[in-house]
């Protein structure tokens, strides 16, 4: 086994661009990106005609292309969920009661809990931000 020092490398890792190279310019786009335009600039149309027509005559791979754009997946929701008005830390307490009460009556599912939990852990940590100034503008009036 050597145990002599490291060689440092002769291209040291960091930062990709040197001092005063920005790299591309905001809006620059790749050139193969450029080059599938240019491809299709002429032939969009019939391309887009031709998956059509694959979709009508049953072909489910064109059918899924072409209802992907027209009306694609929903990512969430909404939910309905009552809430109890939250202006302090116990009733951000009693929201996450009410969340986990609607998770177990099955009315949503564990992601959307998780997701309104996060809501309502948020809006109490800026209420109690808010409690904390508060505090801290009445002593600073009493110390004066």
């Amino acid at each position: 086994m050597d145990n002599s020092p490291r060689k440092p490398a002769k291209k040291t890792r960091g930062k990709p661009f040197e001092r005063g190279n920005p790299g591309k310019p905001k809006g620059a786009r790749r050139r193969t990106t450029v080059l599938a335009e240019q491809l299709m600039e002429g032939e969009a149309e019939e391309v887009v005609q031709a998956v059509l027509d694959k979709a009508k005559t049953g072909d489910m791979a064109a059918a899924r292309i072409v209802l992907d754009r027209v009306a694609p997946a929903r990512r969430d929701r909404p939910i309905e969920v009552s809430l109890p008005k939250i202006e302090s830390a116990a009733d951000a307490a009693q929201a996450l009661s009410a969340v986990l009460s609607a998770l177990g009556d099955g009315a949503i599912t564990p992601g959307e809990a998780g997701e309104v939990a996060k809501l309502i852990q948020s809006y109490a940590a800026t209420l109690e931000v808010r409690d904390l100034e508060a505090r801290i503008v009445a002593l600073e009036e009493r110390a004066k």
